[in-house]
């Protein structure tokens, strides 16, 4: 018996026939915005952030506009789970009245619970743990520069071993592709269950992982070098000097650059911080593609609703 996803909650619940059907109807929604606009039709999508948003709101809600349905914005303090009602509660109310639930906020055992409760598909739009809608806009991307030849070019990240770490990981352990993560050891470093995870996926889908703590190697004949803040939300105050000092070595600079393949190309998924995790001359630079990155948040967001309202994804199970 055939199964299909429910809910994107990780990026790991991908298997890698949904991503490329995903990336194709991006693709397609990405020259034409309206093509399914009856999709959601008289129906209403909500969007629950408890993390402030610029580039998940507007994607968010230009994807379900596109698709003909209505998004309802919705912050904790709005709501009764503000004020104790419970996370199960909250889900089967949401469900009796929207089609799909879209979520930003900090705990992944909330979004989990949300997906547990739920009887309509729930989207996890970021997380301190993972961040699969991001990737997938990062993924297009990347097909956009380097066409179906991802496999064989070598893939890094640098900078702090965040959620964003977590999802590239992932995500590339998925696709088959050779995927670098550069971070200071120890506690700004990945978490080592999600190093085990991505490995075990390589397995099967002859990915190549390799863990650094050395920008320099991690840039190397790279085809991509991807960053991100190195205080996300939610990080405390009291790390931030440490963190700082910590990092410092895995700025992308235009020397870092230039160790990489002539046709490399420099990702964020923004907001960035000119002269910490990256130099200006880099982010405003010719390699970079951050702003079509932040474009394919609509694209892939809108394909996300497209395929889990039809029960196209069949997941990884």
């Amino acid at each position: 018996m055939s199964t299909k996803l429910k809910d994107l909650l990780r990026t790991s619940d991908l298997s890698k026939s949904d991503i490329e059907l995903l990336l194709e109807t991006a693709g397609k929604f990405a020259s034409n915005p309206l093509r399914s606009k009856k999709t959601l039709a008289k129906k209403t999508v909500a969007i629950y952030m408890t993390k402030s948003s610029t580039r998940t709101r507007l994607a968010s809600e230009t994807a379900v506009a596109h698709l003909g349905g209505t998004p309802i914005f919705l912050r904790a303090d709005e709501l009764q789970i503000g004020r104790g009602e419970t996370i199960s509660d909250t889900a089967k109310i949401i469900s009796g009245f929207c089609s799909a639930l879209i979520v930003r906020t900090f705990s992944q055992s909330d979004i989990d619970e949300l997906g547990k409760h739920a009887s309509i598909p729930v989207i996890n739009a970021l997380t301190d743990d993972d961040h699969p809608t991001q990737l997938l806009a990062d993924w297009i991307t990347l097909k956009e520069n380097f066409g179906k030849s991802i496999s064989n070019r070598k893939l890094a990240y640098v900078g702090d071993g965040n959620n964003v770490a977590t999802a590239w990981l992932t995500m590339g352990a998925t696709m088959g592709a050779h995927i670098v993560v550069a971070t200071p050891g120890g506690k700004w470093a990945p978490n080592e269950n999600v190093i085990k995870q991505a490995n075990e996926i390589a397995k099967k889908s002859g990915a190549k992982i390799e863990i650094l703590t050395d920008a320099k190697s991690a840039a190397k004949n790279a085809s991509a070098i991807y960053t991100d803040v190195w205080m996300s939300m939610g990080d405390s105050e009291s790390d931030r000097s440490e963190k700082m000092s910590a990092l410092k070595p895995f700025m992308v600079t235009p020397e870092l650059m230039s160790l990489t393949s002539s046709d490399s190309v420099f990702m964020h998924c923004l907001p960035a911080h000119r002269g910490e995790e990256v130099s200006a001359e880099v982010i405003d630079g010719p390699k970079s593609v951050v702003f079509r990155q932040a474009f394919h948040r609509r694209t892939t967001i809108q394909a996300l609703l497209y395929h889990l309202s039809k029960g196209d994804l069949k997941g990884n199970n």
